[in-house]
């Protein structure tokens, strides 16, 4: 007769970036984890932000110094161990007469400036919009403004980086496996979970973590558990139009209605525009921008630039659900932004719940979750380790991306400038290993459409656990601005020659 299967250590449930975040830090602190996702990793909120690692400087108007500090703390860290996916970025906030006066800017950004440990980001300065190149693109009217910093981030390559990592230290990682059912039995969690092949799997561990973000209290309802916040969910939806401005700054802009948004370079080509905080009613993943949402943020973004932005420049939009505490706030962008940590050990067997959070904050929260479990689950034994080792593929300098894209571009000369600046800041030194010695398109297994190789592809199925275009265009990449349909039927078939 043969022994029963092992249990796990932990079972985290979510491929978001918590619930990847989670996975790493144990796994790497020794535990035997199994991460599932229902979907694709990232498949929800955590591809959908705004790509910022940011303190957040709107929450100091609401008192959040806690989370704005926490958060800055993080910019750094973060930037230490991923700067091929992560990279500093100046932002410009032009002052607007009517609306929050410059001394309290001023007042804000020298709080943003010194509350968090800033060390490598060059700090705030006051700048003449009739002489900065990135006051060229605005109305006339906007002559004084502030130049500060925050970072830039792959938010869905983050999430397949933490799961990639989580995997080198032996996680295993399941997608597309959804979690039916948990409950206790002699003191393990047993989970039936469903493939969407239509396989079945029954998994046991010694505990849960729950980081299914705007599922979160769906899942404990699956667990009978109770939970111990209500969660209020807020949809922030975003439009890309085609680049408005040649320079790489990044737009601060505030609205009359008291909210702010942001303009960003977007993927070479594009500028993104976003977002909106519109309480969400449904599922998650049917979460689309409204019209009235496109054009609230058009007629915000024409209140600044010289060119106005109507509904019929937008040639893209996406739309995240955040999962935020419910805190009673009148206004959904008042909500904090704030994250809980609860440890239910009621079911017989430890139960970790995530409530809310950020993407910025996301290793922190992973590592506080983790810390939670240490006397509960005897296999986390090491130490905390995340804050120092780098993400796959961003083992080198914060200053060294230049130089790793030279390289890249010496030992290939085939590939465009375009193409090997994407290479480098999707996957950093890894590229090599994809690239090998490849002195031609056709030594990478042809190129399929905008400078996507097979090898490239092939790399994206075998180690990041892309099916479906989707998850190669719109999640690994953002190659879908660029895919005509032909484009997207061509990678389609490479998919079905290849399974």
């Amino acid at each position: 007769m043969s022994e029963p299967p092992i249990p796990y250590d932990i079972i985290v449930i979510g491929g978001g970036v918590n619930g990847a975040g989670v996975a790493r830090d144990a796994a790497g602190r020794g535990a035997r984890v199994l991460l599932l996702e229902a979907g694709d990793l990232a498949q929800g909120t955590s591809s959908a932000s705004t790509k910022l690692i940011h303190g957040g400087l709107r929450y100091l108007e609401h008192y959040e110094f806690g989370l704005v500090r926490e958060a800055l703390k993080e910019r750094e860290t973060l930037w230490g161990i991923a700067p091929h996916i992560i990279w500093p970025l100046r932002f410009v906030l032009p002052h607007r007469p009517g609306l929050r006066p410059r001394w309290l800017l001023r007042l804000g950004l020298f709080l943003y400036d010194h509350i968090g440990g800033r060390k490598k980001l060059p700090a705030t300065r006051s700048i003449d919009l009739k002489r900065h190149v990135a006051g060229e693109p605005l109305q006339p009217q906007y002559a004084r403004g502030f130049e500060y910093s925050d970072g830039w981030v792959d938010d869905a390559r983050l999430v397949a980086l933490n799961a990639r990592d989580a995997a080198e230290h032996g996680a295993k990682v399941r997608t597309r496996t959804r979690a039916e059912t948990l409950h206790c039995e002699d003191g393990l969690w047993v989970v039936e979970a469903n493939r969407d092949n239509g396989h079945s799997y029954r998994f046991t561990g010694r505990a849960i973590v729950n980081a299914a973000g705007p599922a979160v209290l769906d899942l404990l309802g699956r667990a009978d558990a109770v939970p111990d916040h209500q969660m209020r969910l807020v949809r922030g939806s975003h439009i890309v139009v085609r680049r408005l401005f040649q320079h790489d700054y990044a737009y601060f802009f505030q609205l009359p209605d008291g909210r702010i948004f942001f303009a960003i370079p977007y993927e070479r080509d594009f500028t993104l525009i976003g977002t909106t905080d519109v309480d969400h009613d449904g599922p998650a993943h049917e979460a689309r921008a409204s019209a009235d949402e496109i054009a609230y943020l058009c007629e915000g973004a024409s209140l600044y630039f010289r060119e106005a932005i109507t509904p019929a420049d937008v040639v893209w939009t996406y739309s995240g659900v955040r999962p935020l505490i419910e805190d009673g706030s009148g206004r959904p962008e008042a909500a904090t932004r704030g994250y809980r940590i609860d440890l239910d050990l009621a079911e017989g067997a430890p139960l970790l719940t995530i409530y809310g959070g950020k993407i910025t904050s996301y290793r922190h929260v992973a590592e506080a979750a983790v810390d939670e479990l240490v006397d509960h689950v005897p296999a986390l034994a090491g130490k905390r380790w995340t804050a120092k080792a780098a993400l796959p593929g961003g083992d080198f300098p914060t200053s060294g991306a230049a130089a790793l894209k030279a390289e890249i571009k010496l030992a290939h000369p085939f590939l465009s400038t375009a193409t090997a600046d994407r290479i480098v800041k999707a996957y950093g030194t890894d590229a090599r290993r994809w690239l090998g010695e490849a002195d031609s398109w056709d030594a990478l297994g042809g190129e399929i459409a905008h400078g996507l190789s097979g090898a490239e592809a092939a790399w994206l199925v075998d180690h990041e656990w892309a099916r479906t275009t989707d998850d190669i265009l719109w999640r690994r990449s953002k190659l879908g601005l660029h895919f005509g349909a032909e484009d997207v039927a061509k990678l389609a078939n490479w998919l079905d020659e290849r399974r």
